[in-house]
């Protein structure tokens, strides 16, 4: 468990990027300038990202970051930003520009940031897994803020339960789902957002517009790994009504 938690802390102190010292707030930095060395585990979370981006026609990209200059979810009282102010960020927010390889990556303009958010913490879940199982544990969850990966069932023989919770009502579950091994996520515009003349502004923006999905109100998926399952539920926020086909 002690070695869990500290491959969990390693992966937020490299990929934050609220910590100044992390590799993203060092990719951040450098935009507009030379390439940042990375390494292979980078290398493969950018090549994920690069695939949720194709999948989701755009919608999907973590150089969206820069959208949060203009979007302040924990601002009180809230705000929601002009349409001018949205409009200037959004040339900043364009993954196909960004240079990256399995050595290195640029951000190709001043100001650009990536942002591994949308990925980072269900990796952890995974590696956790990863990290136990190597162990020897034969049966375990994680459980990294709503995102679970669960393996070898229950030690009597029985699935673990997930349950998935209300957007609407607090401490109420709107369902749930049986599972031994794998993983369920939840995206949804409850977490962090806010009510502005009756509308709903949440923190899932979609890239392309600059603005947040505006559609349904939670979605949970199933898949073997929490990284495949907690993109999957936001690619699928972001994609709206083709998001059940897709």
């Amino acid at each position: 468990a002690r070695a869990a938690i500290a491959d969990v802390e390693r992966i937020e102190a490299k990929y934050s990027r609220y910590r100044d010292g992390s590799l993203v707030s060092a990719i951040n930095r450098a935009a507009g300038g030379a390439p940042v060395a990375i390494d292979d585990e980078t290398s493969a979370l950018l090549a994920y990202a690069d695939a949720c981006h194709r999948a989701s026609g755009g919608r999907f990209d973590i150089t969206s970051g820069a959208l949060r200059r203009a979007w302040d979810f924990r601002r009180s009282p809230p705000r929601v930003p002009d349409a001018r102010e949205i409009d200037a960020l959004l040339p900043l927010v364009d993954w196909r520009s960004v240079e990256w390889g399995e050595r290195s990556v640029r951000l190709p303009r001043a100001g650009m940031e990536i942002d591994l958010g949308g990925i980072g913490k269900e990796y952890a879940a995974d590696r956790v897994a990863v990290i136990a199982i190597d162990a020897g544990i034969a049966h375990g969850f994680v459980n990294l803020a709503g995102d679970v990966r669960a393996w070898g069932g229950r030690p009597d023989g029985a699935r673990w339960n997930v349950g998935i919770r209300h957007p609407r009502v607090d401490g109420v579950a709107i369902g749930s789902i049986e599972l031994a091994d794998g993983a369920v996520a939840t995206s949804g515009d409850y977490e962090r957002g806010f009510v502005v003349d009756g509308r709903r502004y949440c923190h899932i923006l979609d890239a392309t517009t600059g603005w947040p999905v505006d559609g349904w109100q939670s979605m949970s998926v199933v898949a073997p790994l929490c990284i495949v399952a907690g993109s999957g539920a936001t690619v699928g926020m972001l994609l709206g009504d083709d998001a059940p086909g897709w």
